[in-house]
């Protein structure tokens, strides 16, 4: 009853604002909207892990207690597969993908419970060790709250979908505190066609969103750079941004085959520990390896390298330069690794921080590596921050999200030049080998997701059920060419399908094929409709997608098939229904 009230004064807001409040200006006010609530629930995320990660580091420190560094992240693992499996039964959905498959197929409409769960699960993982970065679940966070309140305010397809890319901007530019790489992302990774007026309400999100951030949350984690670097470095970043993307292949590729390793094995409790065990021991060997990592990062720009392995076993061995640069690389290659355990597991986060974590610590061992062989002079800090764009650039295919997410959080504007020559390299090589980003690659190959094909995305969002015309008459395969006459004469249709007692379709006749025999009474008793019937060219199953349905349209030169659900008849649907629907979509969501 409250929820019918609710949605009656919603629908009487939404009629008011129509006739007082153009739709630009409505649009822009809710992406202001999306833009506040995502930056608290950003907040909320970031503050909960880190004072998490805090009580964790402070007893470890206090009580001399190493190991804790192996239990918390299998705890964390256990807690958040208790929370999907009890409280979401078993359904979470994690990664950017997921956002791009409810724009592209579902009308816009991000699950409800993403608002939540996204930041309760990913508080869980990545607070109590997970290796794992916040970004994927802040962004669909952002996205659902974004296509919630689309929904609230009767908006249509293409303002919801706009709203999700403001709440995608609004949750990146909370995290880092950058405003213009969040507009950057949304544009570039979610929305699959950015248009001129789509900029403003990004805008808006993005901005409102770094404000309230700043606001409530003040803080900048990483390091300042304001050093000039020397042109002579222009062949040492090629060779960089030729290792980045080869290093970002060896992402996409370690982290997708070893999370489906663990995700297609349904016994979601076996995993965690399984998971949790091993990325607790990697942890206690490595505690770089804990939570997102950022302040390691921070670390190696500050030239604090001893902290990296103050905790560690192992603490004794790597005191020397060269094998500090041992353990560089070798936190490079494991952060992948421990991030896929951490998905695997139960988890939620992503690679966007990981790629961020690999790639600093990879520029900083080029870097190293160059000055120890003599080669050339350079500044670890610029290679420090150039190998995070790269990587990232690589691993998600955004390289103007990484050029300007980098110079943001840096204030590294002065590498502008080598942030674009490393990421735009990098983005080439990674492409050349992996068609698709660590987001997509996934849904490409399950046939989820094609963002490259405008037509195959309108169709997908038409659901057959839609479209199906259940006014044709039925005759009865006993019935005979009398009883077909007088079914003929009550219908306005010229296809009729033959059915028995449990709507078992048999066959069709079509009136032009039995307009001679019509008239001749003496076969109305002796003609049976069996020897009136003919095949339909193909038959639709209720659940078949609208790629698979136009095949059967394109193949057959059919106007009109039947469809049918558990081989039961249930109507027809004619090839200009689908036409008419496709074109009142594009010009729903493109004004085309």
């Amino acid at each position: 009853m409250r929820f019918s009230k609710f949605s009656r004064i919603l629908s009487r807001f939404a009629q008011w604002r129509i006739r007082h409040i153009g739709n630009d200006t409505f649009v822009i006010l809710a992406a202001f909207l999306v833009g506040i609530v995502t930056s608290l629930a950003a907040v909320l995320l970031k503050v909960t892990v880190h004072e998490i990660k805090y009580l964790v580091e402070t007893l470890i420190y206090m009580y001399q207690s190493e190991w804790l560094y192996f239990i918390y992240p299998l705890a964390g693992l256990l807690l958040c597969t208790i929370y999907v499996q009890v409280f979401r039964k078993g359904d979470l959905g994690r990664g950017i993908g997921l956002v791009l498959v409810s724009i592209l197929k579902k009308n816009a409409n991000v699950e409800r419970h993403k608002m939540s769960s996204q930041i309760i699960s990913s508080v869980l993982t990545v607070g109590f060790g997970g290796s794992a970065g916040l970004e994927a679940p802040i962004v669909v966070t952002g996205s659902a709250f974004g296509s919630r309140i689309g929904n609230a305010f009767r908006m249509n397809i293409k303002e919801k979908t706009l709203l999700i890319a403001c709440g995608a901007a609004a949750g990146i530019a909370a995290i880092f505190n950058c405003p213009v790489a969040g507009v950057i992302f949304a544009l570039e990774v979610v929305l699959a066609q950015a248009t001129v007026p789509a900029f403003i309400p990004i805008l808006i999100a993005s901005a409102t969103a770094t404000v309230v951030s700043e606001i409530i949350y003040k803080g900048q984690p990483f390091f300042r750079i304001t050093d000039e670097w020397p042109i002579s470095n222009i062949p040492l970043f090629i060779v960089l941004g030729l290792i980045c993307g080869l290093m970002s292949v060896y992402c996409i590729r370690t982290y997708l085959k070893s999370e489906q390793l663990f995700l297609k094995r349904k016994k979601p409790f076996q995993n965690s520990i399984i998971c949790g065990i091993v990325l607790g021991g990697l942890t206690f060997l490595f505690p770089p390896l804990y939570g997102e990592g950022y302040n390691n990062i921070l670390e190696l720009f500050n030239g604090n390298y001893a902290v990296l392995m103050a905790y560690s076993p192992f603490s004794d061995f790597f005191s020397g330069d060269y094998f500090f640069l041992l353990l560089v690389i070798v936190l490079m290659f494991t952060k992948v690794f421990a991030t896929a355990l951490t998905i695997g597991g139960g988890g939620n986060g992503g690679m966007f921080g990981t790629s961020l974590y690999s790639g600093a610590f990879m520029g900083f061992a080029f870097s190293k590596i160059i000055n120890m062989t003599g080669l050339a002079s350079t500044n670890p800090e610029h290679f420090i921050a150039i190998g995070m764009a790269g990587l990232l650039s690589g691993v998600i295919h955004a390289p103007m999200t990484a050029i300007f997410l980098i110079a943001e959080i840096t204030g590294g504007y002065t590498l502008f030049v080598p942030l674009m020559i490393v990421s735009a390299l990098s983005y080439f090589i990674s492409k050349y080998f992996e068609n698709y980003s660590v987001y997509t690659k996934k849904l490409a190959l399950s046939g989820e997701l094609y963002i490259n094909n405008k037509d195959k995305i309108v169709l997908e969002k038409i659901k057959l059920s839609s479209l199906v015309e259940n006014d044709f008459a039925e005759i009865n395969i006993e019935s005979t060419l009398g009883d077909l006459v007088e079914v003929i004469g009550r219908s306005k249709r010229n296809i009729f399908p033959v059915t028995d007692s449990q709507h078992h379709l048999h066959g069709i006749i079509l009136l032009d094929d039995i307009r001679e025999v019509m008239f001749l009474q003496e076969k109305y008793s002796t003609t049976s409709v069996k020897d009136l019937m003919i095949q339909p060219p193909a038959v639709l199953m209720l659940n078949e997608t609208m790629g698979e349905v136009m095949k059967k349209f394109v193949d057959t030169n059919a106007w009109n098939l039947p469809v049918l659900e558990y081989n039961c008849y249930r109507g027809f649907v004619s090839k200009s229904a689908i036409f008419t629907r496709y074109r009142n979509l594009l010009i729903e969501e493109h004004g085309e």
